[in-house]
């Protein structure tokens, strides 16, 4: 992508530059490419040097002769004798200046011979000096001869010695012999341009090394074709084709216009050859989510080519992290970054996966171009409607001829090929140009060679060269590029179009939600870490639900944040960048197309429709062209110069070539244009208060929020500047992590936050466990910063499991109490222990879980689910959230200073202490929430729970004799009936995960002389994660007393944990509100409840009502507990119960009347009102039957659940069914209201019974769906 090119040049090219072998410095060995000694000298690498470069200097891009060096070369010169393969290799890089802005490069490597007598002496040296070390090592009797490779892992593999047989095959391979042997050394000629045209420069250059080498001279000195690129070519306008001469040929270009997508020139159906269509889309949903990538590939141009297809498929959005497709071997330490990176890795071809030590793969995508393979990190989210995006770049490629699986066979070769015989493989030692054919099988035919290497590079199989020999014989006239390069053309702008149109579908309606500051830009820049700029939970909310998992972690990503900045930093389409412009203008058109309400989003597939247009104007561009630049003519030389050697580049004229022609009509045309550009751009910023250079400058800083590091600096590097790396790596950890700690809080939060004015309402379920997934990937970075040697794919987890074994070693130390016990059995000792009954009052019935890192940790061991170590590593980190801990283990962890120490080098960021308990102190704000992110994610899991029963002391609990029982139910399942000993009332059990708990039904087998019992509540917690629910109750259970009922249906909820020691942070009030006492209406006397009025009541009743609307306008990953809305403090149950208890007569002052009573009563009156068919209308019998049904039904169950428990049933029956508000009409007619209710009763006021059936109606339209532990044993 041409993201940020300098403004000041408008010509084709900055420079021309030549690097290679110095003859005056001699051979360098080149340390920092990390190869080593073992080697042969021919296949070692030496430095190399930027031998010259025209012009001196550009002050819109100034000469970086260190990047340019290690870039154009990046493993330095390689030597070759007459015997090796010498194809030319061309590859292009990239250099991303400090600010984010890009210069490309584009090289050509050829082999030329040596001609210096020191350099092939100096070779021919260090040959009898290896040899001689390899003879030592075959002679030295102390080992035996097999296990030679094993000990030299990194060394390449040789030939195995036994004999003298093995020794001369040695010397035929690995030798050079000044006598007999030719020196040929690599060198290169490399343009370094302002934006990306691949194929043009490739052109440039091969045409200008076809002089060098071809028997014929070229028509003109060297100097005048360069002379020309530099200064006499222009670059192509928007919109435009430029054509302008090579030395053989003429060379088009084109620049698509403004309207289009941006430039890209590189061959994207040659990624989709090397990787095939499934692993391009999991490798750009790893960019798209910012992970880290590194690809790997013993092919320059493949590393390059890959990058920037997969950044430039990204449009709208741009990679906003390190980006070094092509990573020098000296930079190497710099995949040890804890931040997000695109990077390209160089392979030699023969080390495989296992022997690349990566610092860090928790967060790792690995693309091994050559073997068409990817690794991918664990929980990789799908991309929206992957197989119908799948199947329609799949049908783009085909028209085309390449295959959507890629085309295997360039890597099957390979693969088979490594296999052979081992003294072949020790002849394939190509360094920088590697061809994956034998070179001395194919030395005496070179064109069958050159063939091979072709096919290789152009990533087809001979067979489809055929068909193509036949297209390209009958050429389309019309066009002026070669076709190959029109088709590439083609399939880049399809694949391309395809690409964008599904951003163009997904963000059709972005703008709705793009949160525009309320405050002058200024002071929005300076909060502008604090602000939200975009309002993800709506926009989520309007989302299909299969493409949450993507998109919740989409949108917390740099590039989105970044794109939505500069969408609220430009105003007008004058002022916006190029491709939010482009990008807007294809949404406009959409919005137009569909005329769909923009908010109302579909998961249906929606293909491009504009792949023709695009095709066509590259075509117009392409068949008629613009601009043709002038002809290279003879320069001013003098006499003598421009002379040549076949075979060999000529030193160039430098007086020629340091500076351009004085006057140039384009370089003067284009000055003032750009100045009106400026002020028309100024007159536009004005009202923005901002000039220009201020908004860029916030645009850049809008960029680089978050990323404390862009770009590492490609120059040579002293421990100072490694250093000073690492300290910026801290420093930026710790911002990451203060941001991401604060955003969590303000989402959970919700409410409370949005009223102070941070961003949006609600979190959902998709969204949190993105927050924490970013979190564990945050803490993954800050662990495997700095190191010292890696184990295993987690840092976090190895640190642990270190952290366990130096504790057990302790505690295992003679004196100590032997071996811990099975988690399971010392947890329960622990619990019989430390907590016998505190009080009746049994408000204390369980003292809190012990804090135990360790205990946390063998949870996590004990869960067979979890198979990896980053799995571990993550389901740890949310256990320690969910318990409100992580702060306090990882600051234990970290306080043994000696591990800490033996793990992790001096600069890592684990032992910069300030860093680190800022860290932790950021942390512990995580205490102040409640989050369920163990529970809710492993669903499937054992867990061992404890339940104890509270029964009240006062009125003769301890002469119980019934057999009492329990049975617990929560979000996820339930348990099913659990006898628990009548003596000490408590059990613990194992059972598959519950979930958030909801009720537990309770009760006794009534057997006994005394089956009488009063229960002040239940308790029962989770013994991993310690959270103990409350199920208050206050009745008694048992025939003849209260409500004759022998088991209840408590509903509860959460507790909140003391405070046990000062590191717990204050808490905000538990999510659900605790339903107290429960209902005890008219149970010991009737005045013992204060009576409500009817505004009260009708109050009370629109609040439940309120609750449940709420709860299905949520989203489904967040409603809480529906059976807490019907039957706890408060609910439904409680407020039609108000409705009944108004103005009830109460006959007798001790004999206890409930509402029950009253419906059965109603009931016998409409049974017998059927028989006598004094029936008013069709719709009343109707409703009477459904009401006579449910009674009669619920009075047959088998369930001893008493008058209380069978009104709930009743209500929350009439609830599921929508019959509620017809009940009620019925019951307000009926005579026997009269006989059993007070003339102020509510139920006999007529309008507020109109009023209170219209409230029940509202219920209709949700689909409410019962816990099965509220209806069982009723057969509706």
């Amino acid at each position: 992508m041409t993201t940020g090119f300098s403004s000041g040049s408008c010509r084709f090219a900055d420079y021309f530059v030549i690097c290679g072998l110095d003859t005056e410095s001699g051979l360098e060995p080149d340390e920092l490419s990390g190869e080593n000694f073992e080697q042969s000298p021919l296949r070692r690498t030496f430095k190399s040097k930027v031998l010259a470069h025209f012009p001196d200097n550009v002050e819109w891009n100034p000469f970086d002769q260190d990047a340019v060096g290690m870039l154009c070369m990046p493993k330095g010169l390689s030597f070759r004798t007459q015997v090796d393969s010498r194809e030319p290799q061309f590859h292009s890089f990239i250099i991303t200046r400090e600010d984010g802005s890009r210069t490309y490069g584009f090289a050509l490597t050829f082999f030329e011979e040596v001609t210096s007598k020191q350099i092939c002496s100096a070779m021919q040296t260090l040959y009898h000096m290896h040899n001689a070390e390899q003879y030592d090592i075959l002679h030295t009797p102390t080992s035996p001869p097999g296990p030679e490779l094993q000990r030299h892992p990194h060394s390449q593999p040789r030939p195995v010695l036994h004999a003298s047989p093995a020794i001369s095959r040695l010397q035929r391979f690995n030798s050079y012999d000044i006598s007999r042997d030719t020196l040929y050394v690599s060198k290169c000629i490399c343009l370094i341009t302002p934006m990306a045209f691949p194929q043009a420069c490739r052109k440039v250059l091969q045409q200008l090394h076809q002089a060098v080498t071809s028997p014929q001279p070229p028509p003109l000195p060297l100097e005048s074709y360069i002379y020309n690129i530099l200064y006499e070519v222009p670059m192509p306008p928007s919109g435009r084709s430029l054509k302008f001469s090579g030395v053989y040929g003429p060379i088009v270009c084109q620049r698509p216009s403004t309207s289009e997508l941006p430039l890209f020139d590189f061959a994207i159906s040659e990624m989709f050859n090397l990787l095939g269509v499934e692993n391009v889309l999991q490798l750009f949903t790893c960019a798209l989510l910012e992970m880290q990538i590194l690809l790997y590939s013993q092919h320059y141009q493949r590393l390059m080519t890959v990058a920037e297809s997969i950044t430039a498929l990204m449009f709208p959005y741009q990679w906003q992290h390190v980006y070094v497709p092509i990573l020098p071997a000296s930079l190497l330490h710099f995949l040890d970054a804890p931040v997000p990176y695109l990077m390209g890795l160089h392979s030699n071809g023969q080390d495989d996966r296992t022997k690349l030590e990566l610092p860090q793969e928790a967060n790792l995508c690995f693309v091994d171009i050559d073997n068409h393979f990817i690794e991918l990190p664990e929980e990789l989210p799908q991309f929206p409607n992957k197989l119908e995006f799948i199947q329609e770049i799949s049908e783009v490629l085909m028209s085309f001829g390449v295959s959507p699986e890629g085309n295997i066979h360039s890597s099957d070769s390979q693969a088979k090929y490594r296999f052979r015989s081992v003294d072949m493989v020790s002849d394939k030692r190509n360094g920088n140009l590697a061809s994956p054919l034998n070179s001395y099988l194919l030395r005496e035919n070179e064109t069958i060679a050159r063939l091979q290497a072709l096919v290789k590079r152009t990533g087809v199989s001979l067979e489809k060269l055929e068909v193509r020999e036949d297209a390209s014989s009958n050429k389309d006239a019309r066009f002026q590029c070669d076709e190959e390069e029109l088709k590439m053309h083609q399939v880049n702008i399809q694949v391309r179009e395809v690409f964008a149109n599904r951003f163009t579908q997904m963000f059709a309606d972005y703008e709705v939600f793009v949160i525009q500051p309320s405050q002058d830009k200024e002071s929005w820049f300076t909060n502008r870490d604090q602000m939200q700029n975009f309002d993800k939970a709506s926009f989520l909310s309007d989302q299909p639900e299969p493409y949450l998992p993507f998109l919740s972690r989409f949108l917390e990503t740099q590039m989105f944040a970044s794109f939505i900045d500069s969408k609220i930093l430009c105003h007008d389409d004058e002022e916006k960048e190029h491709t939010l412009r482009v990008f807007d203008s294809r949404v406009d058109k959409i919005r137009m197309l569909n005329v769909r309400t923009p908010t109302l989003r579909t998961s249906m597939y929606q293909k491009c429709t504009n792949i023709e247009e695009a095709e066509k104007a590259i075509e117009m561009r392409v068949a008629k062209i613009d601009h043709t630049a002038l002809h290279p003519h003879l320069l001013d030389m003098k006499i003598g110069q421009g002379r040549y050697e076949q075979g060999f580049f000529p030193r160039l004229q430098s007086d020629v070539l340091s500076t351009g022609p004085t006057s140039n009509k384009w370089t003067k045309r284009s000055a003032p244009a750009q100045w009106r550009r400026r002020d028309r751009q100024k007159q536009h910023a004005e009202h923005l208060y901002l000039d220009n250079d201020q908004r860029e400058k916030y645009i850049q800083e809008a960029r680089n929020l978050g990323t404390t590091i862009r770009q590492p600096k490609l120059s040579n590097l002293s421990p100072s500047v490694i250093a000073q790396t690492n300290w910026k790596f801290v420093e930026g950890l710790l911002k990451e992590c203060r941001n991401k700690t604060k955003r969590m809080l303000v989402e959970k939060m919700g409410r409370e936050a949005v009223e102070l004015g941070h961003g949006e309402v609600s979190i959902t379920g998709v969204e949190e466990n993105t927050l924490i997934a970013s979190l564990c990937d945050l803490l993954e970075r800050i662990w495997s910063h700095g190191l010292q040697v890696k184990q295993g794919k987690s840092a976090l987890w190895s640190h642990l499991l270190h952290y366990q074994e130096s504790k057990e070693k302790k505690n295992a130390t003679p004196g100590s109490l032997g071996p811990p016990v099975s988690c399971f059995s010392s947890l329960q000792g622990f619990i019989h222990d430390t907590e016998r009954r505190k009080s009746d009052g049994g408000g204390l019935a369980m003292a809190p879980l012990k804090v135990s890192l360790i205990q946390d940790m063998r949870h996590i061991q004990n869960i067979s689910e979890i198979k990896t170590d980053v799995g571990k590593a993550r389901a740890w980190v949310r256990l320690s959230m969910e318990k409100k801990l992580l702060s306090r283990h990882l600051k234990q962890l970290l306080s043994d200073h000696e591990l800490t120490k033996k793990l992790y080098k001096r600069y890592a960021f684990l032992r910069c202490d300030d860093e680190k308990e800022q860290f932790l102190y950021h942390l512990l704000s995580f205490n102040a929430v409640d989050y369920f992110c163990f529970t809710n994610v492993f669903t499937t899991i054992m867990i061992p729970y404890h339940v104890v029963v509270v029964s009240s002391k006062k009125l003769g609990g301890s002469m119980f004799t019934a057999n009492p029982w329990v049975c617990v139910s929560g979000e996820l399942a339930e348990t099913g009936v659990l006898q628990v000993p009548r003596n000490t009332l408590e059990i613990t059990f194992e059972c598959q995960n519950l979930g958030k708990l909801t009720t537990v039904q309770m009760g006794h087998d009534n057997s006994g002389l005394y089956a009488k019992w009063l229960v002040e509540s239940v308790m029962v917690r989770n013994e991993i994660t310690g959270h103990t629910y409350k199920f208050p109750c206050g009745r008694w259970l048992g025939k003849g007393v209260d409500d004759g009922s022998l088991e209840r249906i408590l509903v509860g909820e959460l507790m909140t944990p003391s405070t046990e020691n000062d590191e717990r942070m204050c808490r905000t009030p538990p999510m659900q509100q605790s339903p107290g006492m429960m209902r005890r209406f008219v149970t010991i006397s009737p005045n013992s409840k204060p009576k409500l009025n009817t505004g009260q009541i009708q109050e009370g009743v629109g609040e439940a009502i309120n609750g449940i609307v709420k709860h299905f306008h949520k989203p489904e990953k967040e409603r809480g507990s529906l059976t807490l809305l019907l039957c706890g403090e408060y609910g439904l149950v409680w407020a039609l119960e108000q409705v009944f208890q108004h103005g009830f007569k109460s006959p007798r002052l001790f004999k206890n009347v409930f509402i029950w009573d009253f419906l059965e009563k109603s009931q016998v009156y409409f049974e017998s009102a059927e028989q006598r068919e004094v029936t008013p209308d069709e719709n009343w019998q109707t409703r009477v039957r459904h009401f006579c049904r449910f009674m009669r039904a619920i009075n047959n169950t088998s369930r001893n659940i008493g008058k209380d428990g069978k009104f709930q049933m009743l209500v929350c029956l009439g609830a599921r069914d929508h019959l509620l508000h017809h009940w009620i009409a019925l019951l307000a007619d009926c005579p026997i209201t009269t006989q059993m209710y007070e003339d102020t009763a509510l139920i006999k006021d007529r309008s507020l019974v109109n009023s209170l059936i219209r409230v029940l109606q509202t219920l209709q339209e949700f689909n409410i769906t019962l816990e099965a532990s509220l209806v069982k044993g009723v057969g509706i």
